[in-house]
């Protein structure tokens, strides 16, 4: 019998009780997933009449317009946040102390404040200056969102990039500095799109994380795919009983499947980023060159030796 040094091996009756309450745990499970399955079965979430609301052309509609704005937000706030990451992660590694205190207040401050309310204050002062701003419609909680998830996705994203730059091998920038290159040429030339290779499933992890945090939209009325879902859950009326179940199962396929095709894109691209030739090519092999070759000269002449031979 093996055991570890950082718990002790159980032994026949702790294997016995285990099993027990393996046992009945997955019984509890079970119980508690038959009881769900019985209580939306007697509200008729079951009904086929529920599901074949999803035949009607408004109700898909409204789900593909959901889908289209959760995009939306989700590409301009994924693309800000990239960019954003990259400034405060430089300047986190900045030598200028102003600069590397104010780029870690920032990053600190944002990954502590929870996201949801990052959003709220940013929506009511853009209702607040709304005027001043120039914003009109639903542009106020579009940028509001767009905003919110940009400070915090950035403040992530920047200490991924922050530690993908500290990973570098040092002697790179050693070099590059011997090569008379300025230090914004080896942050932006050496560093950075080393640390952005490194560090890609960690950056398209926080990205799946960006999509799935623009359902917190509907907290200030922005019309997106859950905001969408929630509306039509509470409007549609099929046999005396709102349809949450039906779409909220729908919804929820449509949210995997987007962080799905994400997360396959992410691994395209590290694939591709595998396969890219880069450096310098290896020359192919060439004939040996013997003496006589060697003392070939151009034009078939051969040297003439030292006079008096």
């Amino acid at each position: 019998m093996s055991s570890s040094v950082l718990y002790d091996a159980p032994g026949p009756k702790a294997r016995a009780r285990n099993r027990v309450y393996t046992v009945v745990g997955a019984l509890a499970v079970l119980g508690l997933i038959a009881f769900a399955v019985l209580r939306l079965n007697a509200k008729g979430q079951f009904a086929p009449e529920m599901w074949n609301i999803f035949n009607n052309a408004g109700v898909r509609t409204k789900l593909r317009d959901g889908v289209l704005t959760t995009l939306q937000v989700f590409a301009v706030a994924a693309v800000l946040s990239l960019i954003l990451g990259v400034v405060l992660a430089v300047g986190r590694l900045s030598d200028h102390k102003p600069v590397r205190w104010l780029a870690t207040g920032f990053i600190e401050l944002f990954r502590a404040v929870p996201l949801l309310i990052t959003i709220y204050v940013v929506w009511v002062l853009f209702l607040s200056y709304r005027t001043e701003l120039g914003l009109t419609g639903d542009s106020t909680q579009f940028w509001a969102l767009v905003l919110g998830l940009t400070v915090y996705n950035g403040s992530v994203q920047a200490e991924v990039l922050r530690a993908g730059i500290l990973s570098v091998p040092k002697g790179q920038r050693e070099a590059a500095y011997a090569l008379g290159m300025r230090k914004t040429q080896v942050m932006m030339t050496v560093l950075v799109p080393q640390a952005v290779r490194a560090m890609l499933p960690t950056i398209i992890s926080q990205l799946v994380v960006t999509l799935k945090d623009t359902s917190l939209g509907y907290v200030i009325t922005f019309e997106e795919l859950l905001y969408a879902i929630q509306q039509m859950a509470g409007n549609i009326v099929v046999n005396d009983e709102n349809p949450y179940f039906p779409m909220i199962v729908v919804g929820g396929v449509i949210y995997v499947a987007m962080c799905l095709a994400l997360s396959a894109l992410a691994t395209w691209i590290e694939r591709r980023g595998r396969r890219a030739k880069t450096g310098i090519a290896v020359a192919d092999a060439a004939q040996p060159v013997t003496a006589t070759d060697a003392l070939d000269m151009p034009g078939g002449t051969t040297p003439k030796g030292p006079p008096g031979t």
